[in-house]
Parts: structure tokens; sequence; C-alpha cells
């Protein structure tokens, strides 16, 4: 299985869209993520297997320092394959590129060993306000 990385590739609204349902298990929506990305975020990768994209992260930032993972998505039938850590790696690479210092990730309680064990991210205290 040869996979593609691209920092700030290029991509489809309704391919990331597709893989977000798969991700957070909801039915598809109609999100213009181009729009989004373009507007709010550092970066993203995009991970493609024969031209489909097949992974996707989204590194949102303060315009400083401060870089965030947020949306690592893989395709159902691929995950657990190392797509997702690549695509995190990836991620680091960019945001290190553009000299942010820190990269920040938040999760839920079944995602923890990918995010410290296969990606390093280290535990820290930090605060969440639900709104």
């Amino acid at each position: 299985m040869t996979i593609a990385y691209e920092w700030r590739g290029d991509f489809e609204n309704s391919a990331v869209n597709i893989l977000h349902a798969e991700g957070f298990d909801h039915p598809v929506l109609d999100i213009d993520w181009l729009t989004q990305v373009h507007g709010h975020s550092l970066g993203w990768v995009c991970a493609r297997q024969d031209g489909e994209l097949v992974g996707f992260v989204n590194v949102a930032w303060d315009g400083g320092v401060h870089a965030f993972v947020l949306d690592t998505l893989v395709s159902r039938e691929l995950r657990r394959s190392g797509i997702g850590a690549e695509l995190v790696a990836a991620a680091v690479r960019g945001a290190r590129a553009a000299r942010c210092e820190w990269l920040h990730v938040d999760f839920d309680d079944h995602l923890r060993t990918f995010y410290f064990d296969a990606c390093g991210f280290q535990s820290t205290s930090a605060g969440l306000i639900a709104l």
C-alpha cells in the first residue's frame, strides 16, 4: 500500500465530508472545508491512495506559536495501518516549519493510546468549557 501525504494539499469538500462522517459517526454533511481551512488554518495534511483521499488532518493556529490538531480522519477500511500517525507527523513537520513552538490536541479517551504512544504527545494540564 502506497500512501502519499501532502501538506496543504488540494481536496474536494465532499471527500472530507465523507471522511468526517465516518470518523465522527454522523450523516454526511455539506461543510465548506476549503473556505474554513484557507481562512483559519496554518495548514492541513491530505493522505491519498491511488489519487483517492483516505486521510486528512487540519492544523489550526493562533497566528503565533501555538498550533492545534483537529479532525484527524482516516477512511474506515484503512484505520490502524499507520496513516493517522503519519498524518500527525506531517502536521508536526508543517507546524515546526512555520516556527510554531507548541502543537496541541484534545481527544476522547479511546484515542489516548493513539495520540500519546503512536504520535508522541505528552499529557498536560488543560481546561475546557463546554459551550
